[in-house]
């Protein structure tokens, strides 16, 4: 049988081990800033205030009525999205955006689309839990 002091140390060592990798992983962590434009982030304003995240995903994090938007601006352009942002669907709804909100939120679109990959099949994982897209 192992004596308490011995059973101590051992926590001891774990424990510390434990918070030495913690703290490498989140000071090693990719910290990326994109530069965002006033249009983008009143698009994200628009994006909020309409909730279109119940009904549409972002990066994969949303609604499931709709499609992922994430990558929508590059396979599908402006037009396309100001189509149906101006009209709607049989599903969904003409919001009725004003020109400006609907140029905001083509700008938030673009902005999301060039920062990120919505697919998570293309994702790599590190072994340290970080992601690669």
């Amino acid at each position: 049988m192992a004596s308490d002091l011995q059973k101590t140390t051992v926590a001891v060592i774990l424990i510390a081990s434990f918070l030495a990798y913690t703290c490498f992983l989140y000071m090693s962590l990719p910290i990326k800033s994109y530069a965002t434009s006033n249009a983008c982030i009143e698009g994200k304003k628009t994006w909020q205030n309409y909730n279109c995240a119940a009904c549409h995903q972002v990066y994969g994090l949303g609604g499931y009525l709709g499609p992922d938007l994430t990558n929508v601006y590059s396979k599908r352009g402006p037009q396309y999205i100001q189509a149906f942002i101006s009209n709607g669907t049989n599903v969904m709804p003409n919001f009725h955006l004003s020109n400006n909100e609907q140029e905001n939120l083509i700008a938030y679109f673009k902005n999301i689309d060039s920062s990120g990959k919505s697919d998570p099949k293309t994702f790599f994982v590190h072994n340290n839990g970080t992601i690669e897209q």
